[in-house]
C-alpha cells in the first residue's frame, strides 16, 4: 500500500503527513472560573504541549503511524520545547528554521471541575505556514498514506497539503477547527471532513441530527464523520446515519479530545481499516484522553486503545 514503511520487525506503519499548528498550553484549574472584571483562586497549574496539528500528530504516532509533521515555530523558548517534545515523541519534524520576532503559539485554558474548558489561541508562527512552505517540506516526500489538516494554519496552505494527498492517493482528513467557513477549494480536495457539533452548524446551518447529517454528507459528497462529545460520534450509512457510543467513562479535563480522536482516526484509516472499525478506533482514543489532566499528556497508548476494542 502506498505511503507505508516498515519497522525493524517488519510490521507495517501507515505513513501520515500532518501539517498543522503547535500551541504551547498555559492550563488553569479552577472550581469557578471568573466572570468578567472578577479574580478567583486557582487550584492548579500546567504548562503543556498542544496545538491541534500537534495533538493529532502525537496520537497518531502513539498509534504507531510514521508521522511527518510541517509547521513553523518562533525563535523562542516555547519553540524549542515544542521541537524538543515532538522528536522525543518519534515524529519526523518538518519545521524549518524559527522565526525571529514572532512567537511560537499559545493557547492559555481555562478547566471547570467538570471537564469543561474554554480555550483561546494566539497563533503566532504557525500563520508562517504558507503553501510555499508546504511545497518546500513536502516535495521530496514519495507517498503518503493519509494527510491530516485542521483549520490553526491558513487555509491556503491547507488545500496545497491536499493536492499533494491527490497526487500521493493518499485519504485528506480535514478537522475544520477552529469553526470557519472553507473554501471552495479545500472543501473540493477533503475526503473525509470531521467537524464537532459547532462546527457542523457553522458548515451546514443547523444542528447535526440525524436528518442533518443525511443531508450534509449528500451536499458535500465526501465522507463525513460528526463529534459529539460525551454522546461518541455519527456518520451517514447510505439514508441512514450509525451513532458510535464514547467509552463509559468519568472525565477529568476534556483537553484534545477531539484532538485524540482525529489522531486515531486517521491511523486506522490509512491502516486499511473501514469506516466502522476506524471510528470505534477513534472513538476510544478520545474517550480514555479525558481520563486525565492535560492534553497530549493524557494521550492513551496503543495498547491501552486495543484492550479496550470490542
Amino acid at each position: 500500500m502506498a505511503g507505508e514503511v516498515t519497522d525493524l520487525m517488519g510490521n507495517r506503519r501507515p505513513r501520515i503527513v500532518v501539517v498543522g499548528s503547535t500551541m504551547i498550553d498555559l492550563v488553569a484549574y479552577a472550581d469557578v472560573l471568573p466572570d468578567p472584571g472578577q479574580t478567583v483562586r486557582g487550584t492548579e497549574f500546567r504548562l503543556g504541549f498542544g496545538g491541534k496539528g500537534a495533538n493529532q500528530a502525537v496520537m497518531a504516532a502513539r498509534m504507531g503511524a510514521e508521522v511527518i509533521f510541517v509547521n513553523r515555530v518562533g525563535d523562542d523558548f516555547f519553540g524549542e520545547l515544542t521541537k524538543k517534545n515532538l522528536a522525543e515523541q518519534g515524529i519526523s519534524l518538518r519545521l524549518g528554521e524559527p522565526i525571529a520576532a514572532v512567537s511560537t503559539g499559545v493557547a492559555p485554558i481555562w478547566v471547570e471541575p467538570s471537564g469543561t474548558n474554554r480555550i483561546i489561541i494566539v497563533p503566532g508562527a504557525n500563520e508562517a505556514v504558507t503553501p510555499e512552505v508546504v511545497r518546500a517540506e513536502l516535495s521530496t516526500l514519495p507517498s503518503a498514506a493519509c494527510v491530516m489538516c485542521q483549520l490553526e494554519v491558513p487555509q491556503e496552505a491547507v488545500a496545497e497539503a491536499f493536492r499533494f494527498g491527490r497526487r500521493w492517493g493518499a485519504l485528506n482528513v480535514l478537522n475544520p477547527a477552529p469553526a470557519a467557513p472553507l473554501q471552495d477549494d479545500v472543501l473540493a480536495l477533503t475526503d473525509w471532513l470531521v467537524p464537532n457539533e459547532g462546527e457542523f452548524e457553522l458548515l451546514f446551518g443547523g444542528p447535526p441530527d440525524d436528518d442533518a447529517i443525511v443531508r450534509a454528507a449528500r451536499a458535500f459528497q465526501g465522507r463525513l464523520l460528526v463529534t459529539l462529545g460525551e454522546r461518541g460520534a455519527a456518520f451517514p450509512m447510505g439514508d441512514s446515519v450509525r451513532h458510535v457510543a464514547a467509552l463509559p467513562v468519568t472525565p477529568r479535563d476534556t483537553t484534545g479530545a477531539g484532538d485524540a480522536f482525529l489522531g486515531g482516526l486517521s491511523y486506522a484509516l490509512a491502516s486499511g481499516r473501514d469506516a466502522a472499525e476506524a471510528v470505534q478506533v477513534a472513538t476510544i482514543c478520545g474517550s480514555l484522553s479525558t481520563e486525565r489532566h492535560g492534553t497530549q499528556a493524557s494521550f492513551p497508548n496503543a495498547d491501552e486503545v486495543w484492550a479496550r476494542q470490542s
